[in-house]
């Protein structure tokens, strides 16, 4: 069900300030990560984005309250289309597959079926019309699950050397840092 509190406080353009409060405030009572997720599936993009950009906050700032909603996330994250919600989409996954996340995150993604999302994330690394903001998170997801799966380590190096080339120089860089973190762990 639509969370229409939270929807009429997205519905105009947000400042900083007032997303850090929104993800502050996110609780059972008043609206919680799951509304956010939802939201970030609405047809106006915009609010779309914002719900996307809250949840992001929820997830750096007030972990606990992202926590409950933790497999939610993964099952809907592979049907976000909407590519300004993406970015901090792929940004939270990110977050979520890094070696240094807390040990509840790495517990679930460690147990969850997480080939259905390495696949997705490829699709939309070698797709021209993802933006290359997204593309570079999806870089940092595709490297971090390569503990997970060993394959991901040669074919994403081989999507790297394919797309080097046709993307943008702060792409290139982020392929410079994905490179050394795939021969550390090698």
């Amino acid at each position: 069900m639509l969370n229409h509190t939270l929807l009429e406080n997205i519905k105009t353009t947000l400042q900083k300030s007032k997303v850090e409060k929104l993800a502050a405030i996110v609780s059972e009572e008043t609206f919680s990560a799951k509304d956010l997720i939802d939201l970030s599936f609405y047809h106006d993009e915009q609010i779309g984005f914002r719900a996307a950009w809250i949840l992001e906050h929820v997830y750096t700032a007030h972990q606990h309250r992202f926590l409950p909603f933790l497999l939610y996330f993964l099952e809907k994250f592979p049907t976000q289309a909407n590519l300004s919600a993406l970015r901090h989409y792929v940004k939270i996954l990110a977050f979520m597959t890094r070696k240094n996340a807390p040990v509840e995150i790495r517990k679930v993604i460690a147990g969850y079926d997480t080939g259905h999302l390495v696949e997705v994330v490829f699709a939309w690394l070698i797709d021209e019309k993802i933006p290359v903001a997204v593309k570079s998170h999806c870089l940092n997801i595709l490297a971090n699950l390569n503990v997970k799966h060993s394959w991901i380590r040669e074919e994403l190096l081989q999507t790297m050397d394919f797309l080097v080339d046709k993307e943008s120089i702060a792409f290139f860089a982020k392929v410079k840092q994905i490179r050394k973190q795939l021969s550390i762990r090698s």
